[in-house]
């Protein structure tokens, strides 16, 4: 059942959503299935097709069948499905390709797992069976365990199959989500947005057939690989910048706090300059890319984690800069007290105090950097606040500053 039979838009319970893009050789079985599942379940409904720039007779073919035409000119799969899901006016909306590869007869278990009471449901193709020819192995084996492990690893959400194209959602949380992201990678932003907003998801079985296409698929194996891996990374600055960064910094500093006075023996190991070297290096690396996971941390704010919430309530500008002088100042301390030793002692070649000198040089380096990252912080924090609130909050800041009354 559609919209144009039922006669009543208000009341529409499923709205099933198909990307479009050059697909008149299957979309006509996709919708006539649709519309036979709706009419199994006995609900009101609707198709929404959000074509992509076809060339060919979908558009056409679409119409023809009831189904509404949502046209986005932007391209890729997730601009797509954005325009349609926008568009449709179900409470429910299932969407899957348009190929003739997930079947639209199988809707019915996404909408009773949204009536009791899940927000989201993603389709398991592992789980439901993968039809020979329906996958290439490289994706059956490789590359879709591997990015769906690394996105529940690092976003722990419960998925076992993050890039399967049939799941469904309630039209209310939509909003919720703030997906931004056009390409094939919508797939995995979604799941993570909607696990970052608290939203209740879960999957079910479904299955993989061999499309119906005469043409190659849209999708490009290492493209769009690359560009779920580059999401999951990035919008994990956990792993990607405070795991590593804690590990450099963490490794740096003791081999600092070891031969900042001078060399020692370690297990009949000398330890002198050359690892000095190598621990103000890795105090230095850490610290920036740890810096970096901060900002990120920040920058990512859908969610809420301890990191940024802490960061959002203990931020001062004064404070990072009070704390950055005085790391720097400890430095210019030990630098002064060397040039004063190296002028009281003409012809002294001062080998004895370089240790002390990559010490003082690492605290100021570290001190200058973070004043000015609070600037950057501070920046940040403020264009994070509503208009409404941010008079209050420059009210707020400017009586914090010394010397103001």
């Amino acid at each position: 059942m559609n919209e144009s039979t039922s006669g009543a838009s208000a009341a529409i319970e499923v709205s099933a959503v198909m990307p479009c893009l050059n697909e008149e050789r299957t979309i006509a079985t996709c919708i006539r299935k649709a519309q036979e599942s709706m009419r199994r379940m006995g609900v009101v409904g609707e198709v929404v097709i959000a074509d992509n720039g076809s060339l060919d007779r979908s558009v056409e073919i679409a119409l023809s069948l009831g189904a509404r035409v949502v046209h986005q000119p932007v391209p890729g799969y997730g601009a797509a499905l954005m325009a349609a899901i926008a568009a449709a006016k179900g409470t429910y909306v299932v969407m899957a390709d348009a190929d003739d590869s997930y079947d639209w007869l199988g809707m019915q278990p996404f909408v009773e797992a949204l009536r009791g009471g899940l927000e989201m449901v993603i389709g398991n193709r592992f789980l439901g069976g993968i039809a020979p020819g329906a996958m290439p192995p490289l994706h059956r084996y490789l590359g879709n365990p591997v990015l769906s492990w690394m996105a529940r690893t690092v976003h722990d959400v419960p998925i076992g199959d993050f890039h399967c194209g049939m799941r469904a959602l309630r039209r209310d949380v939509w909003e919720r989500l703030q997906v931004r992201t056009t390409g094939m990678e919508f797939a995995t932003e979604m799941i993570v947005n909607a696990s970052q907003a608290g939203l209740r998801i879960g999957e079910v079985p479904t299955t993989l057939q061999k499309d119906g296409r005469d043409r190659p698929p849209h999708l490009r194996s290492f493209r769009d690989g690359w560009r779920h891996l580059r999401f999951i990374l990035s919008y994990g600055p956990n792993h990607l910048f405070l795991a590593p960064g804690g590990l450099m910094f963490a490794v740096g500093a003791v081999l600092v706090a070891m031969l900042a006075t001078g060399p020692v023996t370690v297990a009949g190991h000398y330890l002198g300059i050359h690892f000095l070297a190598l621990g103000c290096g890795l105090t230095l690396l850490g610290w920036n890319v740890m810096n970096l996971g901060v900002f990120a941390k920040v920058i990512v704010r859908r969610g809420s984690s301890r990191v940024s919430d802490w960061v959002r309530r203990g931020f001062s500008l004064e404070g990072g800069l009070i704390a950055g002088l005085l790391l720097a100042l400890v430095g210019i301390g030990i630098d002064v007290d060397l040039t004063m030793q190296w002028l009281g002692s003409p012809g002294r070649d001062m080998t004895d105090s370089v240790h002390e000198a990559f010490a003082a040089t690492l605290a100021i380096v570290l001190g200058v950097n973070l004043m000015f990252s609070s600037f950057l912080m501070y920046l940040l924090l403020s264009e994070q606040v509503p208009a409404g609130a941010r008079a209050s909050r420059e009210d707020h800041v400017r009586s914090r500053l010394p010397g103001e009354t």
